[in-house]
């Protein structure tokens, strides 16, 4: 059985109803300032060794130097653990980012690419990308990904500091990252009010590290990929500050893609490939489905992006004869019973498919890593009662706290935020109904031609399924020059592609390639 991580991002644990405020994005971010006015916060007296976040006041940037164990050898780097504080256009203090940079030694700036890194959510703490893959440490785990106990870290042969700098980012209101006393949070929480703070964060820290003359990244996981497309838009417009590279895991620009809603079918051909891969899992398909799971998946998709749309499209206008042939199609796709798929109307909603898969035998499977089982208390019940694809969180919260109060020396006695409280999230600035970001990536790879989109996605993630993500760079009427800048890569894993050991390492077997050729 394979586990994967219980994600603890607001974005994860809840339904996707929580993307019902989303919509549209104008096509661009405003240029004005990122914070409103308000009155300074009052410094507090504080004990330097010990920094409380929300203060106005904030301590130097605690620099340890460190050996990280690579696959090729050893590599020394610097580590950086603090804070930098945004400041709004009177110099008023608004909230304080907490970061964590590792910086190898004894090399050029100049030679050396520098990656930003965040995770998703909107919520959630950067220890993810951090500790699962990128970062020169690591849980110990079990080669499925799952926690091994006692809780331990070791040395992360697999991290991507042998190619590039790494600084991971907490956005405010999750890891150490507070507004300062006296200012209202919600300033920072939305998508615009996000980007603009996450900008002012890289911009300072590139201004202050003399990192402008390096190749730079953006690497975003699930809701960080809009925050990602963005950032490089936002970026480039408002201060002349371009990327080399922006790196997609699990992404997510269009959320209509995933909205299951009364007149939206978007969905409903975008998710049936990962119903197909979890039922391939599972053993549910019938047995000439069951010899190749990507020769199955290529003939999902053809029927998926043309049988299946254009029933969908016909609505009330399809005939007796096309509906059954539908039903029967859907139920030979996804393991489930004519007479269920006749119950959707053709549509198969994520959380139900979930429970119904494996109904009969009293078991539920996952939605961020669709090969996990669980059991719910009611087997008659419509949904899932909680997403069973694993739980390894107490060991990433022991290894992050240790790592940082005792390897890194950054002391701090506020909570180290998994899971922000950023609810609700601001979506005022759309025009329509559904947040898409993805307007303005083209917008980025137009004025910068140079830039290139890697896209990384599972095959068992019901989250932010691979076909969605596909979908979703196919309308951005890319050029042929700029789609040859966009490439995808795929992993037998759920929605964090790097916690089975055998897919973490052959993505850093790609980072490589990315690396190199961009």
């Amino acid at each position: 059985m394979v586990k994967q991580l219980y994600y603890i991002v607001a974005f994860l644990l809840a339904p996707i109803s929580i993307w019902a405020q989303a919509g549209s994005l104008a096509p661009s971010i405003p240029r004005g300032p990122a914070y409103h006015k308000s009155a300074k916060a009052t410094p507090l007296s504080i004990d330097t060794s010990v920094i409380e976040s929300n203060s106005s006041i904030i301590p130097n940037i605690v620099e340890t130097k460190h050996r990280a164990r690579l696959r090729s050898g050893t590599l020394d780097y610097t580590a950086q653990a603090g804070y930098v504080q945004l400041k709004d256009e009177d110099g008023n203090a608004k909230g304080n980012v907490f970061f964590i940079a590792y910086i190898a030694t004894g090399k050029k700036a100049a030679d050396r690419p520098l990656t930003f890194a965040f995770n998703g959510g909107p919520g959630s703490a950067s220890v993810w990308v951090n500790l699962g893959f990128m970062g020169p440490k690591r849980p110990v785990l079990n080669d499925a990904g799952d926690a091994v106990y006692p809780y331990s870290y070791t040395d992360n042969p697999e991290t991507w500091l042998d190619k590039t700098d790494l600084v991971f980012i907490d956005p405010i209101s999750t890891g150490y990252s507070r507004a300062v006393t006296g200012e209202d949070p919600k300033q920072f929480h939305g998508f615009v009010e996000d980007v603009q703070s996450v900008a002012d964060f890289i911009r300072l820290y590139v201004t202050k590290n003399e990192r402008w003359s390096s190749k730079k990244y953006i690497m975003g996981e699930s809701y960080g990929t809009p925050r990602a497309a963005g950032l490089v838009q936002y970026l480039q417009s408002r201060y002349t500050l371009f990327f080399d590279g922006v790196i997609m895991l699990s992404s997510i620009l269009n959320m209509q893609t995933a909205r299951f809603e009364i007149g939206n079918d978007v969905p409903y051909p975008l998710f049936l490939p990962t119903y197909t891969a979890t039922a391939f899992y599972h053993k549910k398909l019938a047995p000439e489905l069951q010899q190749n799971l990507r020769k199955t998946l290529d003939e999902v998709e053809k029927f998926a992006n043309t049988e299946y749309l254009l029933a969908l499209n016909k609505g009330s206008d399809l005939s007796t004869t096309e509906y059954e042939h539908i039903a029967n199609k859907l139920a030979y796709y996804t393991g489930l019973s004519i007479p269920y798929i006749r119950s959707t109307n053709l549509r198969i909603n994520i959380h139900k498919f979930c429970k119904e898969l494996r109904r009969d035998e009293g078991l539920t499977v996952g939605r961020l890593d669709s090969r996990a089982i669980g059991r719910d208390y009611d087997d008659s019940g419509q949904q899932v009662e909680f997403d069973p694809a694993g739980n390894t969180a107490g060991t990433f919260s022991a290894t992050i706290n240790n790592h940082i109060r005792t390897e890194l020396g950054f002391k701090n006695n506020l909570p180290y935020d998994f899971s922000g409280a950023v609810h609700p999230w601001n979506y005022d600035n759309v025009q329509n109904k559904y947040l898409n970001s993805s307007e303005l990536l083209r917008q980025a790879m137009s004025k910068n031609p140079d830039l290139k989109v890697w896209v990384i996605a599972g095959y068992y993630d019901l989250a932010t399924p691979y076909h969605a993500a596909e979908y979703v760079v196919k309308h951005m009427n890319l050029r042929p020059e700029q789609q040859a800048k966009t490439s995808f890569t795929y992993y037998e894993a759920g929605h964090m592609v790097y916690m089975p050991k055998e897919c973490m390492i052959q993505l850093n077997n790609d980072a490589d390639e990315f690396y190199k050729k961009n």
